[in-house]
């Protein structure tokens, strides 16, 4: 969500960069993309005032989503729920799916992980491809046919002949966005033309490094940009890492620093906490500093920039998670590397079990707030932050090593505070 010069922007396949006249952006090849979806967004953003012409370029490497992808999304995210009551009714457990390790993903329902899936099962079809039409047909309808063998009438309404047709229309509506985004990158690079990369997920949500399998399919961090965007490693001046003064999630998964009570209520009412791509209600929590070591440890960030401070302003107390100690129940048969961790002995980084993360006691430091001393809100200087709100980045900064180089206190652009 992006708020610019009054108007409010929801970017969910297109770069947030479109707000800006002078800005030429690219979606890379390491993305997915549903094509109906980008002419909605597009035309969207065209009736919010936004002039996109030859603004945005699209890569032919890019895979796409279709709406068979969206179609088998449902379904996966059903078996995974199924599966997960099922065990617990065998284990003779009250069917109750833990947010944190049974149960639904939680996925927007986009078509992401069958798009991904099919990527790199190799049967995926790549953008260039819309433009054979002969070859794309038969890659659909194969795509089709597998589908059909694996769910059976679960998909009987969907008409691979159907979905051609539609892209018959949209071939020559697509062509003049579609580029080779190999040599459009390295020219920029050889250029020195400055580049920011934008990733729709944050860190927990990567494929390898976030809390699997509640994650999306794709690798979102560092490592991901050099590779879906052909980045020189050597040419990366900045790692900006965006974080909330606070924590939340959408959808399921772990997440140790939830506060179930008032304060996490306070935290998604005051945040206006809801998902953009799904309007879902956020799950909120207090800032989890192991989380954001792990983060760090991964991305490697030059500095961060802490948004939305200014939410704390309505707190007396905040609580910062800082570490993790494992639980020791006596009838544990744990044998993940936490479970031969000596009592109340912080667990060493931000554990892959998801069980470990659900069953782990967290340690929490409490901090004054600035309720009665000021308010971020109104601030446009770091030297004018209250007392306590400026003891609150320093903490954040030792803990975790990486200078705060902004600040957030309010939704627009404007209200981003360079320190």
């Amino acid at each position: 969500t992006i708020v610019a010069d009054g108007r409010t922007y929801d970017f969910h396949i297109l770069p947030s960069g479109l707000v800006n006249p002078k800005c030429l952006n690219l979606i890379g090849s390491g993305c997915v993309v549903h094509i109906p979806s980008f002419f909605k967004e597009l035309e969207d953003l065209r009736k919010k005032g936004l002039d996109t012409t030859d603004r945005i370029h699209l890569s032919d490497r890019a895979h796409i989503v279709f709406d068979l992808h969206l179609l088998i999304d449902g379904l996966q995210e059903g078996e995974l729920t199924e599966a997960a009551e099922q065990e617990q009714l065998n284990n003779g457990q009250v069917v109750v799916a833990k947010k944190s390790t049974g149960g639904a993903i939680g996925t927007t329902k986009k078509g992401i992980g069958p798009a991904y899936s099919a990527k790199h099962a190799r049967s995926g079809v790549r953008i260039h491809q819309i433009f054979n039409k002969d070859e794309f047909d038969k890659r659909l309808r194969v795509l089709a046919r597998g589908a059909q063998k694996r769910y059976g009438s679960a998909i009987e309404g969907y008409d691979v002949e159907e979905e051609i047709a539609r892209f018959d229309t949209y071939r020559e509506q697509l062509r003049p966005f579609v580029v080779d985004a190999v040599p459009l990158m390295a020219s920029a690079q050889k250029s020195n033309t400055n580049i920011l990369v934008e990733g729709a997920n944050a860190l927990m949500l990567d494929i390898d490094y976030g809390t699997y399998p509640f994650v999306t399919s794709s690798a979102t961090g560092t490592g991901g940009a050099i590779s879906g965007l052909g980045l020189s490693p050597f040419k990366i001046k900045h790692i900006i890492g965006v974080v909330k003064a606070y924590t939340t999630r959408v959808g399921g998964g772990p997440f140790p620093s939830e506060a179930l009570n008032d304060d996490g209520d306070a935290l998604q009412r005051i945040g206006h906490e809801y998902g953009v791509t799904t309007g879902r209600r956020r799950r909120c929590g207090w800032l989890d500093l192991v989380l954001l070591a792990h983060s760090h440890a991964i991305n490697h960030y030059t500095t961060l920039n802490l948004t939305k401070l200014d939410i704390l302003d309505h707190f007396d107390t905040i609580r910062v998670a800082v570490a993790y100690t494992p639980s020791h129940p006596s009838s544990s048969s744990s044998t993940s590397p936490s479970s031969s961790h000596p009592q109340n002995a912080p667990i060493e980084g931000f554990p892959a079990d998801l069980h470990v993360l659900d069953t782990c006691d967290v340690v929490y430091e409490e901090l004054d707030g600035w309720k009665g001393e000021g308010k971020v809100a109104g601030v446009k200087r770091w030297e004018d932050l209250p007392g306590a709100a400026k003891r609150y980045v320093e903490f954040i900064e030792g803990r975790v090593g990486v200078m705060v180089g902004f600040f957030g206190r309010g939704f627009g652009r404007e209200y981003l505070v360079f320190r």
